[in-house]
């Protein structure tokens, strides 16, 4: 016991404080100096000692009052009470080993493993501290206007005119290697998430941390910036925390490439035929010069539709014949030489097959003929 209080003097000595500090200190050590005053100065801050409210009498309790009065320090057995009464959701559950009712060395488990409804509310929580606006059904922010999405390819200008001749106008392209925008839709899901029509991507996969990180930030993952090589990327956040995964079905879309017609002895393969426009213009050029032209006899305009989609305005004269037509479309497109087709009127449809009428005798004067394939 005389050790004890020699104990106490010292480290009062040393560190300057009082005597109920000191004791706090050397309990916690097992009474051994060097260890209570390494203690000390590492963390001997105010806050190692708890000081617990007083009592509502008014008037303070002496130390010496007896076995009834509070401590003005609490134990490691405090503690242990209050850690146990206490739940952290951030960090595991605590646990104290060695030691006695007053020392001890306290020991934290692993952090809890989140729910996948916890993971979705966190990602949407750090969206929405970042600026992310929530979107209506229809696809807008509250307030922001609707915006088309402009047509970016080809097509042909119609003419105003029967005798105006239809152009070809072809979109701009892009190069690849320019920026692009991209419009990115992340699903989150019970299990994972899925980014637009693609594959359910694990919450747990260490692969994907990365990614919730960056969002979970408000920033960009690297794989999405990687898609628009410099452009702007818009990701939109659809919440299915509710929801297993399910892929949704592709859309029909229509065959664009090349086959073999069937019904015939010896099948042909059908392709478009790539010809330039120059080729096309020049063709056509050429169709219209083979035409024999009277102009001291009566003239009228026949617009023909092929069956490429193209549209072709010629004159010809009223004694013109309706095999002429069909010259002047071979002409025109050469690659029709070898097809079958036939020339139809419209309103009402009606197959022009006696081709030595004159255009006059057949009723087409100012009309408007269509190219149908076999």
């Amino acid at each position: 016991m005389a050790s004890q209080e020699e104990s106490v003097r010292e480290f009062v000595a040393v560190t300057d404080v009082d005597e109920e500090r000191a004791r706090f200190f050397l309990e916690s050590a097992g009474w051994n100096l060097q260890l209570a005053l390494a203690s000390f100065f590492e963390d001997g801050a105010d806050d190692d000692i708890v000081t617990l409210p007083q009592p509502e009498g008014g008037s303070s309790v002496s130390r010496s009052a007896g076995p009834s009065s509070q401590p003005r320090v609490t134990s490691f057995r405090d503690l242990m009470h209050e850690a146990e009464e206490e739940s952290d959701e951030e960090e595991g559950q605590r646990f104290f080993a060695g030691g006695s009712e007053r020392s001890g060395q306290q020991i934290v488990g692993p952090p809890k493993k989140k729910s996948s409804n916890e993971v979705v509310e966190d990602l949407f929580k750090g969206a929405r501290e970042h600026g992310a606006v929530p979107l209506e059904r229809s696809g807008r922010g509250p307030g922001e206007p609707s915006r088309a999405r402009a047509f970016v390819g080809g097509g042909y200008r119609l003419g105003a005119a029967p005798e105006e001749e239809s152009a070809y106008v072809a979109g701009e392209r892009h190069g690849s290697n320019s920026q692009q925008d991209v419009h990115v839709v992340l699903k989150l899901w019970k299990t994972g998430f899925s980014l637009d029509n693609g594959e359910l991507r694990n919450y747990s996969d260490p692969g994907n941390a990365n990614f919730l990180e960056a969002i979970r930030r408000g920033e960009i993952p690297l794989e999405l910036r990687q898609r628009s090589r410099g452009g702007q990327v818009n990701l939109d956040m659809e919440d299915h925390r509710d929801e297993d995964f399910s892929k949704p079905r592709m859309a029909f879309k229509a065959f664009g490439g090349e086959g073999q017609k069937l019904g015939s002895a010896t099948p042909e393969l059908v392709s478009a035929p790539a010809t330039s426009q120059q080729d096309q213009a020049a063709n056509e050029a050429q169709a219209t010069a083979s035409v024999n032209l009277d102009p001291s006899q009566p003239v009228t305009n026949i617009q023909i539709r092929l069956a490429d989609g193209g549209r072709l305005v010629q004159k010809f004269n009223h004694t013109h014949r309706v095999s002429d037509l069909r010259q002047f479309v071979v002409a025109a497109r050469p690659g029709m030489a070898a097809r079958e087709f036939v020339l139809m009127t419209t309103f009402p449809n009606k197959e022009l097959s006696d081709e030595s009428q004159t255009l006059q005798q057949a009723n087409l004067l100012n009309a408007v003929i269509v190219q149908r394939l076999q």
